[in-house]
């Protein structure tokens, strides 16, 4: 890993670029801690960028996929190798706990390997045409230039599940991950570059979305554009690649309900939803943010469930006794606070969700229950993206179906049920692109699709093998036998 200690440039046809202005990397759990200064892009980088991605586009189409699955393996090895040291850098930038950092380093590492594979698995189809003595064949063919927007609160698993599949396709990247977790995003530009990725093949282009994220977007050599982030962001991507008729593919919010069925096991119910709602701070499009329980269960759901979070330890994500880490920055905390007074306005019981005081200057929230809400309520409609959860009673399983669906969101969905009726049930009828039963709604493997329904996704899924979809264009080609 470079010294942190110096300002980390733009990687930008193969060479480090340090024009422009930087930008420290505060660390949530102490703001004393600057883990480094890195380098941001202006629009003329941008148009550096794309236009080195033009040139050096078609050698990587094609180059073959041995040297494509050599390049991902070996940055997915080094990933795995080195997930302690590069788990700490994480925890420090983005405040998740180290366990929860290191997993998400291991992710990273096995999705590189995992694109590896596929780089070598790139298939088509022979078929036969309806007219005598033609040869019909299928192929699939790389995009192109593909600008990759990454956010905040998964700084390394997020580009490397976008990474690895422009990589392993043939398709030349610019990646511009999110202004306030620059640091893993470096990290992978580094490896890529160390093991001998082509110049112009793999851009990095670090600063704020208003200039390099707008410049990306709309910019004419630019073939496709993969974002994750805010739904009004992704909106307005939308919108432009839609009028410049490119690719879009498009991972935004969530609010998503876990239903608590009467016959669930108590403390299973317990467990999945304090997972699901409060791990990684609460800071994950799939948390569960909407606890729908029926009445028989609700009392004791409650206690258990009030009980168990007022016990989790919050602090530095660094320390190894902690739980939940901090909020990322101060605007997020005061969005969080915001809404837990807007609870209170909604007569909403609030338990917990004050600002904490630590030993250390930091971003420290304790995690809000909100009891006795309804699902019209604002706190049950717009994406709070921190540590707070509501509780909705209902009456039973058609009630609690309906509400789940009653959302502008579909990302995940879960249930806690002993019932098969009820589990397959709700599989079948819940508007979410992906459902748990018996298990946290955050939380899914790298070898299968990822993605959601209404406003939470847009365009094909992401990872596995249906990142093919996104990432290739299929060519149909017709020859006399």
């Amino acid at each position: 890993m470079k010294d942190m200690n110096e300002i980390q440039g733009n990687l930008v046809g193969g060479e480090w670029l340090l024009d422009g202005d930087c930008r420290p990397n505060v660390n949530p759990s102490d703001t004393r801690d600057i883990i480094g200064r890195f380098a941001c892009a202006g629009r003329a980088a941008v148009d550096q960028a794309v236009q080195a991605a033009r040139s050096a586009f078609p050698a990587w189409a094609s180059a073959g996929p041995q040297v494509r699955h050599d390049l991902l393996d070996a940055v997915g090895t080094e990933l795995l190798a080195r997930k302690e040291e590069i788990g700490r850098l994480l925890a420090r930038e983005e405040g998740k706990t180290l366990p929860e950092a290191m997993g998400e380093t291991i992710r990273a590492g096995q999705v590189f390997k995992f694109f590896a594979g596929e780089a070598l698995r790139v298939t088509g189809d022979a078929q036969q045409s309806v007219r005598p003595g033609i040869d019909v064949a299928v192929t699939r063919e790389p995009v192109g230039v593909v600008a990759l927007i990454t956010p905040w609160n998964f700084p390394i698993a997020i580009p490397a599940w976008k990474i690895a599949p422009a990589l392993a396709y043939g398709n030349c990247v610019v990646l511009k991950p999110a202004e306030l977790t620059p640091g893993c995003a470096h990290v992978i530009a580094q490896l890529l570059h160390k093991h001998g990725c082509p110049a112009g093949v793999f851009n990095l282009l670090m600063g704020p979305g208003s200039v390099v994220g707008d410049a990306l977007v709309s910019h004419p050599g630019v073939d496709a554009v993969s974002f994750t982030g805010s739904a009004a962001t992704g909106s307005r991507i939308a919108a432009t690649c839609g009028t410049l008729r490119r690719k879009v593919q498009l991972e935004m919010g969530g609010k998503n309900p876990m239903v608590v069925m009467d016959d669930a096991d108590l403390r299973t119910a317990v467990q999945a939803c304090l997972n699901g709602a409060f791990f990684s701070t609460g800071q994950r499009c799939t948390a569960s943010s909407r606890l729908i329980v029926q009445k028989g269960i609700h009392d004791a759901f409650v206690e258990m469930l009030g009980r168990e979070m007022r016990a989790l330890r919050v602090g530095d994500a660094l320390q190894a006794d902690t739980q939940i880490g901090p909020v990322v920055d101060q605007r997020q905390l005061d969005s969080n606070l915001a809404y837990v007074e807007l609870a209170r306005s909604e007569a909403a019981e609030v338990v917990g969700g004050e600002r904490l005081e630590l030993d250390k200057p930091g971003f420290y929230q304790a995690p809000a229950l909100f009891l006795e809400t309804t699902n019209d309520a604002r706190i049950n409609r717009e994406e709070i993206f921190g540590p707070c959860v509501s509780v909705i009673r209902v009456g039973d399983f058609d009630e609690a179906l309906a509400i789940a669906n009653d959302t502008e969101f579909g990302l995940s969905a879960g249930i806690c049920t002993g019932s098969l009726k009820y589990a397959s049930e709700f599989r079948r009828r819940v508007e979410a692109g992906m459902v748990m039963v018996n298990l946290p709604t955050a939380g899914v493997d790298y070898h299968v699709p990822f993605g959601g329904r209404k406003g939470s996704s847009f365009g094909p899924r992401e990872q596995g093998r249906y990142a093919a979809e996104f990432y290739t264009v299929v060519k149909t080609a017709y020859q006399l036998a």
